[in-house]
């Protein structure tokens, strides 16, 4: 029967089987870890098979329950769909699919190569539609309802300088999660769009920007800067653990990208001014040096 209400809230994680990617490292391992605590009902996958033991392992010796571990590459459809079989013949529906594997890659238009967007779009994009592809009809069937959370970032919401091909693919999260909240309303699934600033985890170390020498006082620097406005992994574990036993649409993990929403939403003059200045500051502290080659080398 069709919902005109809400679909019912996840107030707590205990006993609830929960699915989540990106499971290794990061935002991923921090949820994993917080979940588990939480009572959670574990299923985790990741790209690196050895990082993925070791999470493991953290959440045992806590005392947390891991039904399911098994490495994939999200953006391999067929690897995706082969789990998906095996966790839900193993262990029937989920009652959270939580999608926070991603990678990112910096650039301007002249430097990001052909390789970087497609990347970005098969691991950042593609990968969440496999996991929804695979597990979402089955929490649909069993009539039970349920939570599914994407991991999007702040490069969803804003123009971010130099995300161009970031924003691809964490727009079309945007966009794909924003139609199914009201899709999968009348099935009493809820959705979670998580937009996260700046996080302090492995990827500021391992981020890849096209043209730029990351060796670089300058880029030092900015990274240096990123790192010292950064929420750490935990908090944005807690805020995202929070929202989704909340029943939040959108949800935040520090206060700037809130911010920058509400300014982009409400008051676009001052949201343009932002924008443009970040423009400007990033130009300049982070020179574009594949442009320049290309000036040197006419």
């Amino acid at each position: 029967m069709w919902r005109l209400s809400r679909p019912e809230k996840i107030s707590d994680l205990r006993g609830r089987k929960v699915f989540l990617t990106g499971a290794a490292s990061g935002i991923g391992r921090a949820v994993a870890l917080r979940a588990g605590r939480q009572g959670a009902v574990l299923h985790l996958t990741a790209l690196r098979a050895e990082a993925l033991a070791r999470v493991v392992e953290e959440i045992r010796a806590e005392g947390g329950t891991v039904a399911f571990a098994e490495p994939a590459d999200v953006s391999d459809y067929d690897a995706v769909r082969r789990l998906g079989q095996r966790l839900t013949a193993r262990h029937g529906p989920m009652h959270v699919v939580m999608n926070i594997a991603g990678i990112a890659v910096w650039g301007t238009v002249r430097s990001l190569e052909h390789h970087h967007w497609r990347r970005l779009v098969e691991v950042n994009l593609m990968g969440p539609i496999h996991v929804i592809e695979t597990l979402v009809p089955p929490m649909i069937d069993s009539g039970g309802g349920g939570h599914l959370v994407n991991v999007a970032s702040a490069a969803g919401i804003i123009g971010m300088p130099w995300h161009a091909a970031y924003s691809a693919s964490k727009f079309g999260v945007r966009g794909v999660s924003e139609v199914l909240r009201f899709d999968l309303r009348r099935h009493g699934i809820g959705v979670s769009l998580v937009c996260p600033g700046a996080v302090a985890t492995p990827l500021t170390d391992t981020v890849e920007v096209a043209g730029v020498d990351k060796s670089s006082r300058a880029f030092r620097r900015a990274r240096a800067g990123f790192r010292k406005h950064a929420v750490t992994p935990e908090q944005a574990a807690a805020a995202i653990l929070d929202g989704v036993c909340r029943g939040r649409y959108w949800i935040y993990t520090s206060n700037d990208v809130r911010l920058a929403h509400a300014l982009q939403r409400y008051v676009p003059f001052a949201y343009d001014w932002l924008m443009r200045v970040m423009n400007w500051g990033a130009n300049k502290v982070l020179p574009a040096v594949a442009e320049a080659r290309r000036e040197n080398a006419a």
